[in-house]
C-alpha cells in the first residue's frame, strides 16, 4: 500500500525536477507556448493511546494542469491536460483510491476577420486512471469485487465543428452545434439498484444499460450541442480561481435535459513552493447517476509552475 504512496511522489517529483526545462523547450518553439502547474497534495494522521479514537492514515494526491498552446498568423491551437490521482491508506479499511481523472481539450482553429471570434474544431476526451468502487455500501459485501468504474469504464470522447470567442486565454467559450459524442464502456461494471422493498443490490451492465450503454454494446453514440466555457483571475493577490465548464446537449434523446461539468479550481499561493489548494467539480449526467455527482479537494500543496 505503501508503495502506491512512494509511486505517486516519485513521479510527481520526477515532473517537478523536469518540467522547467519542458517549459522552456516549448516556448523555444516558434509559435508555442507552455504553462502549467504541478501539484502534490499530502496528509497524514497517527494516535497511540488516543482516548478521543481515531483510525491512522496516510494520504496523498498528486496533479496536473497544464497548456501548451500554438499561434501562428490567423492560425491557432490551444490544448490542456487535466490530471489527478490520489489515495488513502486507512489502519481498518486498507487502500481506497480517492482521486482519478484524465481529460484531454483540444481546440484548432483560424481567427475571423474580428479576431475574438474564431472557426473552431474541438476535442474532449475524459477517462480514468484505476478501477473504481462504491465504498459507501459495505453492508451489501465485499464491495471491492464489484467495481463500478475503471479505464475506458466509461471513456467519453466528444468532438465537433464551431465557433470560438476568445477574449484571452483565461476567457473564451466555445460553442459546438454539431459535436458527436461517443460513450466507451469496455468491461464489466455494476451499478447499485433497489427494487419494490427496497433491497439494495449490485446489477451488471452486461443485464442492465450502464452510463446509457445498452447491455453488450459496448458504445453509445450522440449526437447534439456542446458549449464550452473557461475564465480565470485572480480574487486577491496570491489567490487565483480557474473555471471550467461544459454543458451538452444530445439531439437525438432529450435534448433539454442537459449535461453538466463544472470544476473549479482555486489556488491561495503561500511562497513559491507552497500553496493551499482547493478544487470543487459537479457533473449531471442522468445516464451515469440521477443527480449531481460532486468532488472536493482541499489540502496544502506543494507545486510547481511551468
Amino acid at each position: 500500500m505503501k508503495k502506491s504512496l512512494l509511486i505517486i511522489c516519485f513521479i510527481t517529483c520526477y515532473f517537478i525536477t523536469n518540467a522547467q526545462d519542458a517549459t522552456v523547450k516549448a516556448d523555444s518553439l516558434e509559435g508555442w507556448k507552455g504553462s502549467g502547474k504541478i501539484t502534490l497534495l499530502v496528509n497524514q494522521t497517527a494516535f497511540a493511546n488516543w482516548q478521543a479514537g481515531g483510525d491512522n492514515n496516510l494520504g496523498a494526491n498528486a496533479s496536473i494542469n497544464y497548456d501548451l498552446n500554438y499561434t501562428k498568423g490567423a492560425w491557432i491551437w490551444d490544448n490542456k491536460l487535466l490530471a489527478n490521482y490520489g489515495i488513502s491508506i486507512n489502519e481498518d479499511d486498507g487502500k481506497r483510491k480517492t482521486d482519478d481523472r484524465l481529460e484531454i481539450n483540444s481546440i484548432a482553429g483560424r481567427k475571423m476577420k474580428n479576431e475574438n471570434w474564431i472557426f473552431s474544431f474541438f476535442m474532449n476526451f475524459k477517462t480514468q486512471f484505476s478501477d473504481g468502487y462504491d465504498y459507501n455500501d459495505d453492508f451489501i459485501g465485499d464491495n471491492e469485487d464489484y467495481r463500478t468504474s475503471g479505464p475506458f469504464k466509461p471513456a467519453y470522447w466528444s468532438f465537433g465543428p464551431g465557433f470560438l470567442w476568445k477574449k484571452s486565454d483565461n476567457l473564451n467559450v466555445n460553442l459546438a452545434p454539431a459535436t458527436s459524442k461517443f460513450t466507451f464502456l469496455t468491461g464489466e461494471v455494476f451499478t447499485i439498484n433497489d427494487d419494490d422493498s427496497n433491497n439494495v443490490f449490485y446489477e451488471s451492465s452486461d443485464d442492465v444499460e450502464t452510463y446509457g450503454v445498452a447491455p453488450g454494446r459496448g458504445i453509445l453514440y450522440e449526437f447534439g450541442l456542446n458549449v464550452r466555457g473557461y475564465y480565470k483571475f485572480n480574487i486577491m493577490k496570491n489567490i487565483s480561481m480557474e473555471n471550467i465548464i461544459m454543458l451538452y446537449s444530445n439531439y437525438l434523446n432529450k435534448p433539454l435535459n442537459t449535461d453538466i461539468d463544472y470544476t473549479m479550481n482555486m489556488v491561495m499561493k503561500i511562497n513559491d513552493i507552497f500553496s493551499t489548494n482547493l478544487t470543487f467539480q459537479t457533473i449531471y449526467d442522468d445516464d451515469a447517476f440521477e443527480g449531481f455527482q460532486i468532488r472536493e479537494v482541499f489540502g496544502l500543496g506543494i507545486h510547481v509552475n511551468l
